[in-house]
């Protein structure tokens, strides 16, 4: 703890400064921006693009029945879904751009995409 004494005052104010910026960056660069709609695929081809400013329900058929999908303003989320684990219903609202959920057995997926595209580790 002695390396402690020989910070000064402006040392200090310098790595309050670095880390009140670090954190007002974090919403502007790694957020993916805002989300604006969302994206409904069966069996691989566009089935739906839906605006997320208003609300609606939404069945997209597939080979084991309906999904039922539901919008309000800023979220989206499959809310039934006929398979039988119900994995997709599991992953609640998606409300960020670049997050999906998958309806496997049904063929159905949900994604939230904004006006920027969003990059993970498997499409770098």
């Amino acid at each position: 703890m002695a390396w402690l004494q020989l910070f000064k005052p402006g040392d200090w104010l310098i790595l309050l400064a670095g880390a009140l910026l670090v954190g007002l960056s974090f919403p502007t660069f790694w957020q993916g921006g805002l989300a604006d709609r969302a994206i409904i695929r069966q069996e691989g081809r566009i089935f739906a693009e839906l605006d997320l400013k208003n609300r609606r329900r939404i069945e997209v058929p597939g080979p084991l029945g309906a999904t039922l999908i539901v919008v309000e303003p800023g979220r989206a989320r499959v809310l039934a879904d006929p398979g039988p684990r119900q994995y997709c219903v599991k992953q609640g609202w998606l409300m960020r751009p670049g997050e999906i959920a998958i309806c496997a057995p049904n063929r159905v997926s949900l994604q939230i995409a904004g006006r920027t595209k969003v990059y993970d580790s498997l499409s770098y």
